[in-house]
């Protein structure tokens, strides 16, 4: 399978520099000792105490941004959201506020998200006055956030960026819900989301060690998926090649260049069994490039626990070089998607029959080379194309050769044979900046539309 020709001209573009991430894990322990600091930062406790709460969390997450705005000439806007909402976890209504710092892109639609929650609980969920220090969930997830932005602020990338303290999770994703409306009412086009919650321990309930590794959680079928889509994803067999698991697999490769860094456990499970978070919002509102980083091995004495001996989420209990490896892979993943061109729309496929002799494309079988055309859609700023291909028993891809040229729209693969294979197709940009795979397949149709139910006669005729 490596001995591929391509009817079209290709060129091997060059491999983007691996560039050097040093989060600071001192600087995150500070954050999130700041965080505990709070006392409860739960959804329903009080929003204007000036040092409890999840008020005082989130002024000191906003003034923190603000810092790292003025250090690079005001690179971030810093912005809350906000509404107020009613349920069963919030049944006197809350007033749920995210707050963002947007990095803009040249590109002020495609957006690249990476987010945390703030909010902290006990046991009980309603408990809103009880002391919830929240360490590893989720202060490790903000506290990567805000180490994330102090090291990509002064770049410059073709996507925006946001960094987002998000309220309400644990009161059943409200501060999620309320982004991803917001992304929806601005048209952001959203390239990947990058949900962190619980990704700062090594030590497990038993005692196990688990250092050497982060988990990503993905969906393959996707939540949102229009039913046209998803017949002809499940035709193609694509259900390992959603966005949201492509963003899985780009990311497990790219924790492969970081010198000492983690292993990405790719879970192919939209999250922990039976449970959610933050991501689970994008996915069903529509978004469905998002994962969720967690730790190797849970806590579950130091998750939703009241304080009390053994027990309780506190920052001791933390590892803080371990939160800077989690946060270093979220940085370089940031770097790589926010530089590249977005990824191509479509990417459709069909078996071909190309003449060895002239190149034309023929149904005989006498001198013919089975081939697989690639078909796709050009994407604005993309300097060239990388076509993938895999054995269709693998779920990561093995083989790929670049295609050069913006314009191009299509290739044929001699000697790939579309039957046993799946290929896929990346958009290259400037420095060889690579956007997430798009799965090739067929392209969906339209269902014929159901024949309308008889008329009934009325009885007696």
């Amino acid at each position: 399978m490596r001995n591929v020709l391509f009817a079209v001209a290709v060129t091997l573009l060059p491999a983007p520099a691996a560039a050097q991430t040093s989060p600071d894990p001192d600087r995150l322990k500070a954050d999130v000792n700041t965080l505990v600091s709070f006392g409860t930062r739960h959804t329903l406790s009080n929003p204007t105490d000036p040092k409890r709460g999840i008020g005082a969390s989130r002024r000191w997450f906003a003034a923190e941004l603000q810092k790292i705005g003025k250090q690079c000439g005001d690179c971030l806007k810093v912005e809350q959201i906000q509404r107020v909402v009613t349920g069963e976890r919030a049944p006197a209504g809350v007033n749920v506020v995210d707050v963002l710092g947007v990095q803009p892109g040249t590109d002020p639609t495609r957006v690249i998200i990476v987010q945390g929650h703030i909010d902290s609980r006990v046991t009980d969920v309603m408990n809103a006055t009880a002391d919830a220090p929240g360490a590893n969930d989720d202060g490790s997830g903000t506290a990567l956030v805000l180490e994330t932005a102090r090291l990509l602020a002064k770049e410059h990338f073709a996507a925006t960026v946001i960094y987002a303290a998000l309220s309400g999770e644990e009161q059943g994703l409200l501060g999620a819900r309320l982004l991803a409306d917001t992304a929806r009412q601005r048209g952001w086009m959203v390239t990947a989301v990058l949900n962190n919650d619980i990704v700062g321990n090594t030590v497990g309930t038993d005692g196990s060690v688990v250092a050497d590794r982060v988990r990503v959680f993905s969906e393959g079928n996707e939540a949102a998926e229009p039913i046209e889509a998803q017949l002809a994803r499940r035709a193609s067999g694509g259900e390992d090649d959603s966005p949201s698991r492509a963003l899985a697999k780009a990311i497990r490769d790219i924790a492969k260049s970081l010198p000492g860094g983690l292993e990405v456990v790719a879970v192919r499970r939209p999250d922990r069994f039976g449970r959610g978070g933050d991501h689970s919002a994008f996915l069903e509102a529509g978004f469905p490039a998002a994962v969720r980083f967690s730790v190797g091995v849970e806590n579950f004495a130091a998750q939703h626990q009241d304080l009390r001996p053994g027990f309780g989420d506190t920052s001791d209990k933390m590892d803080f070089p371990y939160l800077a490896k989690v946060t270093a892979i979220n940085v370089a993943t940031i770097r790589r998607l926010a530089s590249a061109p977005a990824a191509p729309d479509t990417v459709t496929l069909a078996s071909a029959f190309a003449s060895t002799a002239s190149g034309a494309a023929t149904a005989s079988f006498g001198d013919a080379v089975i081939g697989t055309k690639v078909n796709w859609t050009p994407v604005a700023r993309a300097i060239g194309y990388r076509i993938y291909w895999r054995r269709a028993d693998t779920p990561y891809w093995t083989d790929h050769v670049d295609v050069r040229g913006g314009a191009a729209a299509e290739a044929t693969a001699k000697g790939v044979i579309v039957d046993d294979s799946f290929v896929g197709v990346a958009s290259l940009g400037e420095a060889g900046a690579e956007s997430l795979v798009t799965f090739g397949g067929l392209a969906p149709r339209r269902r014929a539309p159901a024949a309308p139910a008889p008329t009934a006669k009325p009885s007696g005729q």
